[in-house]
Order: structure tokens, then sequence, then C-alpha cells
């Protein structure tokens, strides 16, 4: 409908319907279009117009290509709610799908492939197979998108129906256009599908990069995610590659150059040659700098991409850091963003320059901006050794502007520089002791309160300072209440004399009788009892000796990362994100293999949130790129019964177990019921795939692991090793697989120990494994660990028993908090 079409939207009167019916079967043709434009126009404001249906499909039958439009707007529109009605429109289709006109028969596969109606898509597979092997190119290329849009609706059609085989054919076209949409639908298809669909071999790498020269933009960024999941066979194969691809680094269109971006670093992680890598990186700064002068809303998205690329590649932009100085017209999450990026390339080279924006933005009027500039001082404090000092100075001359919010945050960042480096800087805790009486928010009272604990020894009035906040006590939050109380300890372990020792049976009495709070009366209640019991072993706990703490610059867990380099210039690098965490896709394929034939339970159910868990090997355990192609192996046989073969104890030293605590390979690796969550799949572990969890039986934890092979060969001398976690779990023994021949798969019980490989940090429930055979490198995934499996299964405990778990319990906690 044009811009002269307004008129009909601007019609509400009362019996509409009957005179668009009576017009829709009008015999003048002008007639006729103008009631589908009404028809469409009241439609398009949210009036219902299914009742004409029938009306509306009649006016399929002409020559008048814009009226054909506005009719299968309309069915795309209401074919859904009237599948019965929807089955008149099919001759039509068919008879479309044949017409001379190219636009037609295009238009006519298109709308089949957006009408979602099951009863009529068996109608539809001939009109699009001939559309496939169509003469025109435009009409192919519509075709393509229409099979991925059929696969979503019924993929066993799809397959039985030969469409795949078509679209792969269509890799082979002479037009760059139908190389793309073709691409296009595969890589789509192959997202939903369970197996391999869509793989990129040598021939087809040569015809994709043929296309990549003479297709439109849009078509080269299909090109290149698709290149980008390709794994190079060799170094020289990724140099080559990357040489193809990269005169795409000068695009107009930011999308082509992250691609293109994605792709090379992809590449990279292959080619062994410095020199060469040198290079890349060289050519990769311009286009990325070029990007961060376009519209504020791409500038975000660049900069959220290059805050990935910089935590794995800093060399790339490390000569680049004043194009991320902010400018005054800037909106504010662009300026969030380029501080980001700033603290990660500070280096010992440039922080004179660096700090000195910092500084000016420290002075600006936007309070949420102004903090995080402080905090990007402390940042770099703590990042760089060095350029501490002139860090700190940086803050003190803001503390002394007398600005409320930049003093607080300065203190804040303080604190954690004192964290970072102990008895260096303690002659600047006079000029914060200035600053206490203009204290008011939560965190800087804690960061306050935790110095002068900390440092109670060197400050003479420390018991007036603490007094100062103890008067507020009941009104504080949570964890200034607990700061308190352990900085109140920690003065009266430090000097135990009359003033200290009055405050100590304040603060302990309000903590235990005066509060609601569990997590401050428990605490207050362990001090107490040190300090009556033993008041040396108070100090051992209290005032042990803390852990340096280091830079959070690069936040990202290295498989999170790997992660996101591989899915640059979406939605999931802006996010920072996987892509399982905010999109839910249904697998749809059922696929028919002897597992259905057999009755076997190993079948191809997965989730996908479980399917994206997994990470591909880093590249300097294998060799491989840091997101492995994504090609998926061969679909999944059914398990035979492989003889158990012995094992070589590969992993008994470095462990430190025996034998003896090995589960047998007989016994059977999972309980009936639903199959295991696949935790590393086919696609990514080239061949293999692993089904993983944690269970418990009989008072004991395992893992209960299935391995299937999908490749061409056996695999055998299976290795296990779990990283430190939260909860110390670790392997009690050997893994003891079978050789496993291809197409079968084999299962194990490993039993698991606790509190034998705890990490330090923040509690989390990921588990990181590394799995490795004889035939294959190191593969990693994460899983995640159920709470339930360390509790018992009746759940019962006696009272006595109860308490002396829970005091030792909080007596863990506190030796970890203080």
């Amino acid at each position: 409908m044009s811009g002269h079409d307004s008129k009909y939207f601007s019609t509400t009167k009362k019996g509409e319907i009957p005179e668009l019916k009576e017009e829709l079967n009008s015999q003048y043709k002008d007639k006729r279009k103008d009631a589908v434009k009404k028809v469409i126009a009241a439609m398009t404001v949210g009036k219902d117009v299914s009742s004409l249906f029938t009306d509306v499909v009649n006016c399929m039958q002409t020559e008048n290509l814009e009226l054909k439009k506005l009719v299968y707007l309309y069915l795309i529109n209401y074919a859904k709610s009237q599948p019965d009605l929807a089955i008149l429109a099919v001759n039509t289709f068919v008879k479309d799908s044949q017409d001379p006109n190219p636009l037609i028969r295009a238009l006519a596969v298109r709308t089949m492939g957006c009408i979602r109606v099951d009863k009529i898509t068996e109608y539809l597979c001939d009109p699009l197979q001939r559309c496939l092997k169509d003469d025109d190119p435009y009409v192919r290329k519509t075709a393509a998108i229409c099979v991925a849009k059929l696969y979503d609706i019924n993929a066993e059609l799809v397959e039985d129906r030969g469409f795949l085989e078509s679209l792969k054919d269509l890799i082979s076209d002479n037009n760059p256009m139908v190389v793309a949409n073709a691409v296009a639908a595969l890589a789509e298809i192959q997202e939903n599908s369970n197996r391999p669909i869509f793989e990129i071999t040598s021939h087809t790498l040569s015809k994709l990069l043929t296309a990549l020269n003479e297709c439109t933009e849009w078509g080269q960024v299909f090109i290149l995610d698709a290149l980008s999941k390709y794994k190079a066979a060799d170094a020289r194969e990724a140099e080559n590659i990357v040489e193809r691809v990269t005169p795409r680094l000068q695009h107009a269109n930011c999308a082509v150059v992250l691609s293109a971006v994605k792709m090379i670093l992809q590449q990279m992680e292959l080619i062994t040659s410095t020199d060469v890598v040198r290079n890349l990186c060289k050519k990769m700064a311009p286009p990325l700098v070029t990007l961060l002068s376009a519209e504020p809303e791409i500038q975000y998205v660049a900069l959220r991409n290059i805050n990935l690329i910089v935590q794995r590649r800093p060399t790339i932009l490390a000569h680049e850091i004043k194009v991320f100085f902010c400018k005054y017209n800037d909106p504010i999450y662009v300026k969030m963003e380029k501080l980001e990026i700033m603290i990660k390339l500070a280096s010992d080279r440039n922080i004179d320059q660096v700090l000195l924006e910092f500084k000016e933005y420290a002075t600006e009027v936007d309070v949420d901006f102004v903090r995080k500039a402080v905090r990007a001082i402390g940042r770099c404090a703590i990042k760089l050794e060095r350029a501490a000092e002139r860090c700190i100075t940086v803050l003190l001359e803001l503390i002394k502007i007398k600005v409320n919010y930049v003093v607080q945050e300065a203190i804040i960042v303080i604190k954690d520089i004192f964290r970072r480096y102990p008895n260096t800087y303690e002659s600047i805790i006079a000029t914060l002791c200035e600053s206490l009486d203009t204290l008011d928010e939560p965190e800087a009272k804690a960061s306050m309160i935790w110095i002068i604990g900390e440092y109670a020894e060197r400050i003479d009035n420390a018991d007036e300072l603490l007094e100062s906040f103890l008067e507020s006590f009941p009104e504080e939050p949570a964890h200034v209440q607990l700061q308190l109380l352990t900085a109140t300890v920690k003065l009266f372990l430090k000097k135990p004399t009359e003033g200290p020792q009055q405050m100590i049976q304040v603060v302990l009495n309000n903590a235990t009788v005066e509060t609601d709070n569990p997590d401050l009366r428990d605490r207050a209640y362990i001090y107490w009892r040190l300090l009556s019991t033993d008041p040396e072993a108070a100090k051992d706990v209290v005032l042990a000796e803390k852990p340096v703490i280091s830079d959070d610059s690069n936040l990202l867990d290295p498989s999170l990362l790997d992660e996101l380099l591989a899915n640059i210039a979406t939605l999931s690098s802006v996010y920072h994100k996987p892509p399982e965490a905010f999109v839910t896709r249904v697998k749809t394929t059922t696929q028919k293999t002897e597992d259905e034939d057999y009755g076997s339970e190993t079948g191809n159910s997965e989730s996908p949130a479980h399917i994206a868990d997994s990470a591909a090997s880093p590249p300097t355990s294998s060799g491989a790129p840091y997101a492995a192609a994504r090609q998926a192996a061969p679909a999944p046989a059914s398990p035979a019964h492989a003889a158990a073969a012995p094992v070589p104890d590969l992993l008994g030293d470095l462990i430190g177990m025996e034998n003896s605590a090995i589960v047998p390979v007989d016994q059977p690796a999972s309980p009936a019921g639903p199959p295991l969550p696949v935790v590393l799949p086919a696609s990514t572990g080239q061949g293999l795939q692993i089904s993983a969890q944690l269970t418990r039986r009989e008072g004991q934890i395992f893992y209960s692991l299935l391995f299937e092979n999908n490749t061409q060969s056996p695999l055998d001398g299976f290795m296990i090793q779990f990283n430190k976690n939260t909860f110390g779990l670790a392997a009690a023994g050997p893994l003891q697989v079978p050789q496993v021949q291809p197409g079968t798969s084999a299962g194990t019980l490993l039993p698991m120990v606790t509190f034998q490989n705890m990490s330090q940090g923040p509690p989390s429930s990921l588990l990181q494994v590394a799995v490795k055979n004889n035939q294959q490198p190191v593969w990693y995934f994460n899983d995640k660990i159920s709470l339930h499996v360390f509790f018992t299964e009746d759940g019962r405990m006696e009272r006595a028993n109860f308490l002396e778990v829970k005091s030792s319990c909080t007596f863990c906690f506190l030796s970890t908090s203080v």
C-alpha cells in the first residue's frame, strides 16, 4: 500500500464488515482492490476481519501483483486461526508457483513458508521442489529461505522429500545471492538440529570464498558467520582463508566488519607465525577504530564487542587508547563502555594520560559517570603495581575537592587498594579520617570501618572513630553492622584496653539481643565464644592474613569468553551472555536412528541449555580454535556392549587414589528414566558426545557419564580431570571406560570425593571438567553442580549432630569471610 492509501485507515463505521464483503465479491477489479486495501487497513489497526477469509481468498486469482501481495499478507496473518479455510488457497499457490512471472513465483513460495499450518505443508512440497530448481535466481534464493521455514514446521517432511540435498546443491549455484541464502538457511537448520546438516568441506570452502566477493553485504555476513565455524586443517589453510577475508575489514557495513573480525580471530588461533599474527592485529585495528565514528548506537555495539576482543587480544588496540577517550557529547552508555575498555588497555606506558582523563571525568556533573571514573582509578591501581602511587595521588586530590559522592567513592576504592598492597599506603589514613562525618552511603561507611579496624593499631583514636559509628548501629544496613562488629573485635584484640572492652560488650549485646539478622547474630555469638574461651584462637581467626586481591579487569570466565568471541556481532556479544541465557531454541528434529528401533533410551533428547554450556578445547591444550567449529558429527547409533578392556591408570599418581575405588563399567551408567544431559555435543567434540550428571546413591556422590562415539574410529584411553570448585569435588579414582567402537556408547559411574580441590572466591555451582582420550585433544566443558547430591537420602539428623555441624559450618564461614 502506497502513501496515498492513508484514507483507508480513517474509516471507522458500523456495518463495515457486510459492506466489505459485498465489495470483495464485486465484479469490478478496482472495487475489489479497494476492498482488500480496506481489509488490510482494518487488520493493521487491530480489527478482527477473519470473517472475510473466504471472500479475500477468492481475490487471489488475479494478475494484479499489488492485489496478490495484499491477499497473501492477509493469508499469512489469518491462516493459523483458520487452518481449514487456508487449504482453499493451496490450488492458487500451486498455480502461482508456475506463473511465467518470476516475481509471482517467488511471492508464492515466500508466502508458503510464512503460512505455518501443518495441514497444508504436504501440498506445498511439489511447488517448493520446482522453485528450488527454477531458472530464475530470484525464485531460487527465495525458495532456499522457504526450506528453513518449512523445516521449523515439519523437519521430518523436509528430510524425507530431499529438500536438504537440494539446499546443499544451491551452494554450488552460479548466483552469489542464491549461495548466500542457501548458507543462511542451512545455518539456521543446523542450529535447530541435533545432527550434522551443514558441514563445510574444502570444496565448499572454495565456493563460499568465491561467492563472498560478489554477493550483497548481508549475504557476506551470512557467509562469514558460516565460515567462522569452519576449522582449518592446518596453519597454512588458516592463513589462506584469512587472506581472502581480510578485504572485508574495509567494508562500509559495520556488520560485515565485525563478522570478518570474528572469522579472523577464529583462524588466528591456528596460525603459528608470530609475524602473521602481528600483521593481522595491525590490520584489524583501523576498522575497529572506524566503528567508533558511527552513530552512538553502533558505537555501543562496537564497544561491547571490542571489550571482548581486547580481553583475548589486547595488542590489537594497545596503541589506540586515545580513541576511547570520552567526548563531551557522548551518551552515558557509550561513556561507560569506553571507561571499561580504557581500564583494560591501561598499561605502565599510557597510565599518565589515562589518569588525566579519569581525573577530568571525576569532575563532571553526571554522578554515575563520576563514580565509575573514580572506581576506574582504583582498578588501575590494583592492576598496575608501578602506577599505584600515582593513582593514590589522584584519589587524594579528588578527596580534597570535598564533593561528597566523590569522597565516598574514593574511600571505597582505597579500601581495595589497601587489600591489594597491605602495609604500603597507610599514611593516607589520616586524610581519609577527615571525611568521616560526611559519609552517608552504606558501602562507603563499611569501607571506612574496615580500614579503621584493619589498621587500628596505627590509628591513635581508633576507638573514638568506631564509637561514632556505633551510635547509629541499630539503624545501619546489615553489611555495615557486620563490618562494625568485626572491626570492634579487631580493635579489642589489638588494643585490649578498657575502652575497646566496653565497646565490644555493647556491640556483642546489640548484635545478639537486639537484632533479627541471623548472619549478624551468629557471627556475634561465634566472636563471643571465641573471646571468652580462647583469645589466642580468636586472634588466629580474626586477624589471620588475608589473601591479596587481584585485578578484576577481565571478569569473564575463559570458557564464556571463548563462546562470546564465537558469537561476535550478535546479541550474545552485546549482552555478554551465552545465547542460551536469553534465547530458547526448541529442537524440532525427530531422528530415526537404531535407538528408536530397539527402544533404547540413550536417544537424541537433549536440552539446549545443557548443550550450550559445553565449550571447545582451548588452544593451549589442543591447538583448536577457541570456539570449535560447530559441524556436528554423524547421528549416534544404538549403544552396544563392548568388551571391557584394561585401561592404563595414567592419572593414578596425579590424583593419588587407588584403583579399588573404581566402579566397574558393567554397572549401569544411569537409572531408568530420562537420559543424561549432553555436556559435550558431537558437533563440538569432533564426533565424541558426552552426557553427564552428578548423582547420589547410597550415601555416595558419583559422576554418571555416557560416552557416544560418532566418529569413524575407535576411542580409548579416556582420562578425566576436574578444575578447582566451590565444593572441592574431585575424582575418587581414575576414569575406567573400555574402548568405544564407532557408532557405540559406553557408560560409567565415577566415584567422587569432596573438599579435595576447593577454589577461592565467591561460591559457584559451576563444575569445569576436562576429558581426554588417546585419539583426540583435551575437551573442556562446564557442568552444573546440583546441591541435592550433597544431602543425605533420608534427611534425618540427631539434634546433637545438627548443632555440631551447624557450629562447625559457622566457624568455617567466619574463617573465610573475616
